[in-house]
């Protein structure tokens, strides 16, 4: 290696991994952990995003409260040479802010019959548990979205009124502070996944979440191309602009393909009558090879997980092709530059003579 080449790639994406929410079903071998592990390990999956909501792949109370509990989990995944990467709580973070539009709709990601504070306080519980469940299990990122109380005033029309975005984040940033700053004391971060439906959904309503938390440092990105695709938002671009607080990565791919009948709100049509669609990896449109060099270069060390979401792939072959894709984008960072054979040795009395200063310093 040139002792004089300057260090650039110093860090690995680790993978494949595979979130387990889209793949869970009541029948075998979907329905229960060890045995979707099992079936996942045997496709060359290293690791297993954990939903934190779900009953069937993790007890949180048990995971937040029990060191040993935590420890066992992982040893039963190990034998199946699989490592749990994240403890995700996508659906708790989205109660955590609910307009009163939506909270019917969204009476499936919570307990029944919780309305108003009730659900927050119990959305807010859980992603504290979340924290420590991730500080027992040893993983680093809790992805999430952020819930939201102006999406449907995303388009500003009729128009609105003065100062009701600031105070929409500003209570938006009130619930998650507190949250926030048990996660930056116990040494872990949110990896906001910004997702249409939630308010911190693109590059600008991240920065004014950040304003309001005081540029929180837990609050950080799961980098999800997809939904900037469907959204047009430069997804290469983003990955420059917020690298560093990058923290977790769905490979998801999707497709836009705007028509003279639907462009990308979609006339409320459902997914397969969409411009705007979620496709198997590779069967989209995401640049998926800059995005994996982007990361290397911007020294994301985490794993890459695959989200499958497809509306014509079945989640079986989704699943056996997500794998090989992963690995196959995976960058083996190179610590000697490819030029180091007609280098030489250099010092600064040999670089001025070269740049014709002379000998004198």
């Amino acid at each position: 290696m040139n002792p004089n080449r300057e260090e650039r790639y110093v860090k690995t994406i680790k993978g494949p991994a595979v979130f387990l929410a889209q793949f869970l079903r009541d029948e075998p071998p979907y329905n229960e952990l060890h045995a979707i592990a099992e079936w996942f390990a045997g496709l060359g999956y290293k690791g297993i995003q954990i939903p934190a909501w779900d009953p069937r792949t993790i007890d949180l109370d048990a995971a937040a409260e029990s060191k040993t509990y935590c420890d066992e989990y992982r040893g039963r995944l190990a034998e199946l040479g699989l490592e749990p990467t994240e403890l995700a709580g996508y659906l708790q973070g989205q109660v955590l802010a609910v307009h009163p539009a939506y909270e019917l709709m969204f009476e499936a990601f919570h307990p029944v019959g919780l309305r108003g504070e009730a659900r927050t306080e119990w959305a807010s519980e859980q992603l504290r548990k979340c924290v420590l469940a991730s500080v027992n299990m040893d993983t680093c990122c809790i992805p999430v979205l952020s819930g939201g109380f102006a999406w449907h005033m995303v388009y500003p029309w009729p128009q609105r009124p003065q100062g009701i975005i600031d105070e929409a984040f500003r209570e938006l940033a009130k619930r998650w502070r507190p949250l926030l700053d048990l996660a930056q004391d116990k040494g872990r971060t949110f990896g906001f996944e910004l997702h249409p439906g939630s308010d911190v959904f693109d590059g600008a309503t991240y920065e004014m979440f950040l304003d309001h938390t005081d540029d929180h440092q837990a609050a950080c990105l799961n980098y999800d191309p997809s939904h900037f695709l469907m959204q047009q938002l430069d997804y290469l671009e983003f990955i420059k602009l917020y690298g560093e607080r990058i923290r977790g990565f769905h490979v998801k791919d999707a497709e836009l393909r705007p028509s003279g009948r639907v462009g990308v709100y979609g006339g409320y049509q459902p997914w397969p009558q969409r411009a705007g669609r979620f496709r198997s990896p590779g069967d989209g449109q995401v640049d998926f090879t800059q995005i994996f060099t982007l990361l290397t270069e911007a020294g994301y060390d985490g794993w890459a997980v695959l989200e499958w979401e497809c509306y014509v792939k079945s989640s079986e072959q989704g699943a056996r092709e997500g794998a090989a894709f992963i690995t196959r984008h995976l960058i083996e960072t190179t610590d000697v530059a490819f030029d180091d054979f007609a280098g030489a040795q250099s010092d600064v009395e040999r670089n001025r003579q070269i740049l014709g200063f002379g000998t004198d310093a």
